[in-house]
């Protein structure tokens, strides 16, 4: 066997060799943010229709918001499952399928959106059916486990499933006249294609570990009792802050959740619960709001009304007097707007960033075009914001100010790079994303929390920012114009014009900062990551803590020597154990030589979403670009590994590994391990 397995990972490392030997990398710069800005993504679309011996489901997907949901259709009936505030997709369907809603099923009261289960009762004239213990405000039909609701042939067995909230239910959905087997599941949020819903949400009515733990129990005791062929439809997909690392698949199956989905491979309450903990992006702001809105039941809202018009104003220019959002995409928002504005782009996630970044309650103004207003009105309901409107062109035919911004372009950064005068660049992308590419010696500040974090800058300093697409970038430039600077500008194009322009990046998606060549094309081969002695040499000294260094190698040379933050696993246990599938930042392997720790890399890649590197040239690499690069590493003499000074280090010093050296007389002096 032991033959065997060899054979294997040798083969899977050289058809790894051979790509990364023979191949460049290059290609864009792909998220669920910039997959976003079409304008089919703020509409309600259909997936697809999925049909099943006596009935029939079909998929929507509203991609600014990340969000599915459903109608079951059994004869002549329908029941809408998760809906959006703006019902008209599903009464349009409902109209040309010919058939009648017969009611509105809630997965558990959601806290992203505002829900549609008030506006189709009153439109569809039928009943809402969410869980008992979500203690609903609003005329309801109540379920516990082992209700069933019955549409045309099909029959949805009610399931208590908590752990993301209180009130979550799954719907197991079957046909009578195909013998009541089993053949979808409405999961809502309790299980997503490659996550599970956070269990953070309830604004500290009941611990996130408390939660947690029910969610073990709902995998546990109901969910993994299912057959492998049972599909699920959640009500989320990638982008969506209700969990982390969804996937981009709309659909999975109990099967291949039981065998990919990285939180349902632990067996240990404990070890579940700190897995589903560790990591989750900050809520938005918003979150609580809508779901006390949904709890209550939403009023309902004129959507034939435009939004109020306010005359233009100095006053306004005042964050005490208003919040003014800014809808023209980012060059003409650079070219003039209105003093204090922020850009928030209507080709984007209007919603959801509003939500992050406007607070609840402030009077809110939306300024653009008249087809922007209306539109972002309209769309803003979806999350529960009441907005007044400002024509753009009104407030310039008025004379009064406009704030003006020299986007910078990709070369003219470059060249100011190149001279040493560059500005200070603020990377405002998540971590990871800063993480995994970036153009230079950039500062992280995620956008959420700009405005706290541009207190470590100067404001009079000159200030370039920096996202995938100048979409946040953008929206940074309000935000640091706020708070008094006075020299910010944006990339213009954002990341993806510096990729294109061919300027080199580093991080693991750049391939130890190569060129990228957007004159060539070339294909997008996903393969583990391969860091440099450089690279993790600087995560460990700036950035300790974001990435979980793992040394391969046998237990004696480990106690020998090791890196910083490193800690020693058995390289079976990498390969078995899916604790190492999950954790925030990456997951770096080491070993001698960069061997093993590529061939380990290479067979965990495709079982997990989370980052997988090797360090090339393994510690042996890693010595030679160090400042022991003339210490011999290997002699026939006794060895004696070097004790961890008592005294901590200086904020001056560079923490460096403990290395063996030979027994001399003179053994060089090295610094504090840092660890």
């Amino acid at each position: 066997m032991k033959i065997i397995f060899k054979g294997i990972v040798l083969i899977i490392f050289s058809m790894i060799f051979i790509i990364f030997g023979t191949q460049g990398f290059a290609g864009s710069l792909k998220d669920s943010e910039s997959a976003s800005h079409s304008d089919a993504a703020s509409t309600c679309e259909i997936v697809d229709t999925y049909s099943y011996p006596g009935f029939q489901i079909i998929q929507f997907n509203l991609a600014v918001l990340s969000h599915y949901s459903y109608m079951l259709i059994s004869g002549n009936q329908a029941l809408v499952v998760d809906p959006g505030r703006d019902i008209f997709t599903y009464l349009e369907i409902a109209q040309k399928e010919n058939v009648d809603i017969k009611g509105v099923l809630l997965s558990h009261s959601h806290a992203d959106f505002v829900a549609g289960h008030t506006e189709l009762a009153e439109k569809a004239g039928c009943p809402v059916f969410i869980s008992a213990k979500a203690d609903a405000g609003y005329p309801h039909t109540p379920l516990k486990d082992g209700s069933i609701i019955s549409i045309g042939s099909a029959e949805l067995k009610v399931l208590e499933t908590p752990g993301h909230t209180l009130d979550c239910t799954t719907s197991i959905v079957y046909s009578t006249v195909d013998g009541e087997k089993t053949q979808a599941a409405f999961t809502g949020d309790t299980l997503f294609a490659g996550s599970i819903g956070r269990p953070d949400l309830m604004g500290g009515t009941i611990s996130a570990a408390a939660l947690a733990s029910m969610s073990f129990d709902t995998w546990q005791n109901k969910l993994s009792k299912f057959e492998d062929h049972v599909t699920i439809y959640p009500a989320h997909g990638a982008g969506s802050l209700c969990g982390a690392h969804l996937s981009d698949d709309p659909f999975s199956s109990i099967g291949r959740e039981r065998q990919t989905n990285p939180y349902l491979k632990f067996s240990a309450r404990s070890d579940f619960i700190a897995a589903v903990l560790e990591g989750l992006p900050e809520a938005p702001q918003y979150f609580k709001h809508n779901a006390a809105l949904n709890k209550k039941g939403p009023e309902l809202i004129d959507w034939k009304t435009p939004p109020v018009k306010i005359t233009p104003d100095i006053k306004l220019t005042d964050i005490a007097n208003a919040y003014i959002v800014d809808l023209r995409d980012a060059e003409l928002y650079a070219k003039g707007h209105i003093p204090n504005a922020i850009n928030i782009a209507l080709r984007g996630r209007l919603e959801t960033w509003v939500g992050i970044m406007i607070p609840w309650g402030v009077p809110l103004v939306i300024t653009g075009s008249q087809e922007e207003v209306d539109e972002a009105a309209f769309r803003l309901n979806r999350v529960g914001y009441n907005t007044r409107a400002l024509l753009f062109d009104s407030w310039v035919a008025e004379s009064l100010p406009l704030k003006t911004v020299e986007l910078m372009a990709p070369q003219t950064l470059y060249e100011a790079m190149k001279a040493g005068n560059a500005p200070i660049i603020v990377d405002v992308r998540l971590p990871t994303e800063w993480m995994g590419l970036r153009i230079g010696q950039v500062i992280n500040m995620p956008l959420n929390q700009l405005a706290q974090l541009s207190g470590k800058l100067d404001p009079a300093e000159p200030v370039v920012a920096v996202c995938n697409s100048a979409y946040r970038s953008s929206l940074a430039l309000g935000i640091l114009e706020q708070k008094g600077f006075a020299k910010v500008t944006s990339l213009k194009g954002g990341s993806q014009a510096w990729i294109d322009a061919g300027y080199p990046v580093f991080g693991s998606d750049s391939q130890k900062s190569q060129t990228i060549q957007s004159t060539v094309v070339k294909k997008e081969i996903k393969l583990p990551g391969r860091i440099s002695p450089a690279e993790l040499k600087s995560l460990i000294i700036d950035l300790p803590g974001t990435f979980d260094l793992v040394d391969i190698r046998p237990p004696s040379a480990f106690s020998d020597f090791h890196l910083p933050q490193s800690m020693n696993v058995d390289l079976a246990d990498l390969l078995s154990n899916p604790s190492h599938l999950v954790g925030t930042g990456p997951l770096i392997i080491v070993d001698r030589d960069g061997t093993l720790a590529m061939m380990a890399a290479g067979m965990l890649f495709n079982k997990t979403k989370r980052e997988i590197k090797a360090l090339r040239g393994g510690l042996e690499g890693y010595w030679s670009e160090s400042e022991f690069q003339g210490v011999i590493k290997e002699t026939a003499q006794p060895e004696k590994t070097l004790s961890v000074p008592a005294v901590a280090p200086s904020q001056n010093s560079v923490p460096q590994p403990v290395v063996p050296v030979p027994q001399t007389p003179e053994k060089p002096k090295k610094k504090s391990a840092g660890c």
